[in-house]
């Protein structure tokens, strides 16, 4: 078994960031003091949010606020990882979004989610045991196939999720977790702002200026 001591962390978020500039994204050492979990991120989730009940990563599977902050008080070591753009289709405005806007963002949601799993997994055969990572946006590892949890019929089921065709890959993101993403990413001096939609229709965004945020904590 390896021991790693301080050093080895300072030596680990290096590398990590490293690796997150090679992917494409911005990482950024924080506290996890600076997480800001509250109970009103769920309430979006489950109120507003086609994705919800329909992906093993989102609410009611995602772990609740509670379990998320006591999680996070566990880590003394985080980093904060920005995704700028969105991979595949340049600019573009809402009438280019079809109403099925979720795989139009699919190699988005795969850079984003993809990259957490990595720097995770990398942490994790570093030494670094307790690394998890926290994405973004609604899982979508299940290429032209929905979701077990979407294709069942009757109640949500946690028990659903042994049948997870990517178990091994699913992670919740920031914000089924309950994570202010827009606040924790203000403490790391990023400035997120909400993008408007063409008639405040659901999901067409006016711009292609997208910034997404994901999380990976260390120990």
């Amino acid at each position: 078994m390896k021991v790693t001591g301080m050093q080895d962390c300072a030596s680990e978020v290096k590398k990590l960031i490293t690796l997150a500039g090679e992917r494409g994204a911005h990482a950024k050492q924080i506290n996890p003091g600076d997480i800001v979990v509250a109970e009103w991120v769920r309430f979006k989730c489950r109120y507003g949010c086609k994705g919800y009940g329909k992906h093993f990563g989102c609410p009611p599977y995602a772990p609740a606020p509670g379990e998320t902050r006591r999680m996070v008080g566990e880590y003394t070591t985080a980093l904060l990882i920005r995704f700028d753009g969105v991979p595949g289709h340049g600019t573009f405005g809402p009438d280019d979004i079809p109403d099925d806007f979720h795989p139009y963002f699919r190699d988005l949601i795969l850079w984003v989610n993809g990259t957490i799993h990595f720097l995770e997994k990398t942490a994790f055969y570093d030494g670094f045991y307790k690394a998890f990572g926290f994405g973004g946006y609604p899982c979508i590892w299940c290429e032209h196939q929905h979701c077990v949890a979407e294709e069942a019929e009757g109640v949500v089921d946690e028990s659903l999720r042994r049948k997870c065709r990517h178990m091994d890959m699913v992670r919740p993101s920031m914000e089924a977790a309950g994570m202010d993403v827009f606040a924790t990413a203000k403490n790391a001096g990023w400035n997120l702002v909400t993008i408007p939609c063409k008639n405040m229709e659901y999901g067409k965004i006016v711009h292609s200026d997208v910034h997404s945020v994901g999380l990976v904590l260390i120990g």
